[in-house]
């Protein structure tokens, strides 16, 4: 398991809490130390920039996971709006 996999696997539950119908692709490995996160409802899509760091962190630091999901959920808001 790669050092990244326990943060996709929480970022992945997060967003299935929020919003059981999204969709939710990670990049294998980030870019420029960023993963771009693909969020997506039918056609409708919008995309999260979560840092490598953010991601391993999200585990066990609570304020990371507070600034992730705030991002999530204003890329929810607006697919609820383009969907």
């Amino acid at each position: 398991m790669d050092e990244w996999e326990a943060g996709k696997q929480r970022l992945a539950e997060l967003v299935r809490t929020m919003n059981p119908d999204v969709t939710v692709v990670i990049p294998t490995r980030p870019t420029s130390g960023t993963f771009l996160i693909a969020l997506a409802r039918g056609k409708a899509k919008k995309f999260v920039s979560v840092s490598e760091d953010d991601l391993i962190d999200l585990v066990d630091d609570h304020a990371v996971e507070t600034e992730v999901l705030t991002k999530l959920k204003s890329a929810l808001d607006g697919l609820s709006v383009a969907g």
